[in-house]
């Protein structure tokens, strides 16, 4: 069986791809501006993330049973990547579809008042 956080990194990331494919459908996976985001999030997440868990003196200690071992690079547990992308993902796709409601909202007001 998975480790829990793994399990739940794994339902994470499926779910929110999930939400913004069929629900929310904002339209972040097609705009360069959010892999740019992801990346630059992961430019930073890998050495901070690195520092913090590294197994010669971790800062941050995971219970070993709880995710899969999977240490890269760095000693990062494989599942804080899955969950950046998660988070990350979840902020930006409100984000954006909070900024296609106002300019929809925008568009109509200003078809209706042109008539």
């Amino acid at each position: 069986m998975l480790p829990e956080y793994t399990i739940l990194t794994i339902i994470g990331v499926i779910a929110v791809v999930l939400v913004e494919l069929f629900l929310v459908r904002s339209g972040i996976f097609r705009k360069p501006a959010y892999w740019i985001a992801l990346a630059i999030c992961l430019g930073f997440q890998i050495p901070v993330d690195g520092y913090l868990t590294k197994l010669s003196n971790p800062i941050v200690i995971y219970t070993p049973e709880m995710n899969s071992g999977i240490r890269f690079p760095w000693d990062i547990p494989i599942e804080d990547f899955g969950f950046g992308f998660a988070m990350l993902t979840t902020v930006i796709m409100v984000w954006q579809a909070l900024k296609n409601r106002r300019a929809r909202a925008a568009e109509e007001a200003s078809a209706h008042a042109a008539q």
